[in-house]
């Protein structure tokens, strides 16, 4: 998992244009130009246990929604990949996002993956575009019920867990 997760470079120097979209959702969080140096910055914090995960979900399994956040310091971004075949090794068990928008319904929207295949999301919060300016809409992800099959996932948080 350690040799995975290294080869992973998280896009952690913001550039100009990175600064000033977080700036415009009040967001003035800065990270370092690696991610040693980071995983530092969240041991400092009492951070210190590794979040790479290796899931494995089974029939009548699910994953609520939720937010991977471990302490007071958190990575925007993370990774999940499908290590599974669908339907083949398993049905259902859909990976889905919800967006909690200020003042409207959620939007829920679900990600179907091929074996191999990973999606990169927001772990809290993503910037967007609306007709007032940027706006920050809350982030949520989970795992729809496994109808039969097994499933087996790899996750990956780039910041580690309190």
């Amino acid at each position: 998992m350690r040799e995975i997760t290294k080869g992973l470079r998280p896009p952690t120097r913001h550039g100009n244009n990175e600064r000033k979209r977080a700036a415009e959702v009040g967001n003035a969080v800065r990270y370092p130009s690696d991610h040693k140096t980071f995983l530092e910055q969240c041991r400092a914090a009492g951070q210190a246990r590794p979040t790479p995960l290796l899931l494995k979900y089974g029939e009548g399994d699910y994953n609520c929604l939720h937010q991977d956040l471990y302490g007071t310091i958190a990575f925007p971004l993370q990774l999940t990949v499908l290590l599974s075949l669908p339907q083949e090794d398993f049905k259902g068990g859909e990976f889905v996002l919800t967006e909690q928008r200020p003042r409207m319904q959620s939007r829920v929207e679900v990600v179907s993956l091929s074996q191999g295949e990973g999606v990169v999301f927001a772990v809290n919060q993503r910037p967007v575009r609306g007709k007032r300016g940027v706006y920050r809409v809350g982030m949520r992800h989970g795992v729809s019920c496994f109808r039969s099959g097994r499933r087996f996932t790899l996750g990956i948080i780039f910041h580690d867990a309190a």
